[in-house]
């Protein structure tokens, strides 16, 4: 039976990235991961060695991600073709094992893939104490939020645009555009519930990228940048965690996904760090957390947002929700009534 849940588990797999938070924590699964905690932990310094040689033009990607005009990106493929290349690099190590990658055609979406994705802390880092930094998430989705030119656009990991509308984010309103030289590019986790938008990182502030500077300075830069707009910096008192992310301070913000990044659900943390946590709903583990293996392989045979990030194989990560109550399954089933 472990044979046959294994080999389930390696067909449906939604993304083939090392430990991806789309599949169940490899120490807490039901199935044997095929990653290792050294493959992990050795696949960290070849990722902080490797950003120190990458040379990137953050400037022109900032912009175009800003202005919408790729006029002339075409001829930066090459360069992007190195970076990928440097990447599959990484992951000689899945494709010795036999694993048989499908080539697939990237996405036609400028925006897609521009968030640096989490992948399940295994190896717990030995100065996770003094080289990372935890930030606390918030319940919602992830979203790249562009404001430029008076407005502030808002897409998804996949690139598509789901909202347009004013903000207080320099460049994100008509009046504080500054005749559309002010840019600002943010990552952030959207609640549908509080119709809320939290800042989760920042790639660029009126028009000054940061793409290749630490998480230490990002998050330090974010802090004090975002305390300067009048409105912008209000903290509300209750918000709904849905897990942990643990970022390496040296760590670039790097489009995709990396071990440099980890994500942990709260009632993990007892298991995965060895750290004792007070007994609350937050931290208890849930029903389905034993039966997340068949929610993965069901949600990637049903699930039609999953596509192909690169010509690699990759896929885009998928975060799965917790499962809906049966009063939310009630509400979507009426909603869908109405629209038909």
């Amino acid at each position: 039976m472990e044979a046959l849940t294994q080999a389930l588990s390696s067909s449906f797999s939604v993304s083939r990235e090392p430990n991806s938070t789309s599949a169940p924590h490899p120490r807490l699964a039901q199935y044997k991961s095929k990653y290792s905690v050294l493959e992990q932990s050795e696949r960290r310094r070849r990722f902080l060695e490797l950003q120190k040689e990458k040379r990137l033009n953050y400037v022109n990607h900032a912009r175009r991600l800003a202005d919408g005009d790729w006029t002339g990106a075409d001829s930066e493929d090459e360069e992007e073709d190195e970076e990928k290349k440097s990447q599959r690099q990484l992951e000689n190590s899945a494709d010795e094992e036999g694993m048989e990658i499908e080539q697939k055609k990237k996405l036609p979406k400028h925006y897609a893939n521009q968030l640096m994705l989490s992948e399940w802390l295994v190896d717990v880092p030995a100065d996770l104490s003094s080289d990372w930094l935890m930030v606390v998430c918030p319940v919602g989705k992830r979203s790249l939020v562009v404001a430029s030119k008076g407005s502030t656009s808002s897409y998804t990991k996949s690139g598509y645009c789901v909202n347009r509308f004013p903000s207080l984010i320099p460049g994100g309103k008509r009046h504080n555009s500054a005749l559309g030289k002010d840019y600002t590019i943010l990552d952030c986790i959207y609640s549908d519930v509080d119709r809320t938008y939290y800042i989760l990182d920042v790639m660029c502030w009126r028009g000054h990228p940061v793409y290749d500077c630490s998480t230490e300075f990002r998050f330090y830069w974010l802090q004090s940048k975002v305390e300067e707009v009048e409105g912008l910096s209000e903290i509300s008192k209750i918000n709904p965690v849905d897990g942990l992310l643990f970022y390496h301070k040296e760590t670039h913000y790097t489009p995709g996904s990396t071990p440099l990044v980890g994500w942990l659900r709260p009632y993990m943390v007892a298991d995965i760090l060895g750290i004792e946590v007070p007994q609350c709903p937050l931290t208890s583990k849930p029903d389905y957390a034993s039966h997340q293996l068949q929610q993965i392989l069901e949600h990637k045979k049903t699930s039609t947002e999953v596509r192909p990030a690169d010509q690699n194989g990759r896929y885009e990560l998928e975060h799965l929700s917790t499962p809906e109550t049966q009063l939310e399954k009630s509400h979507n089933a009426q909603k869908e009534s109405m629209d038909v």
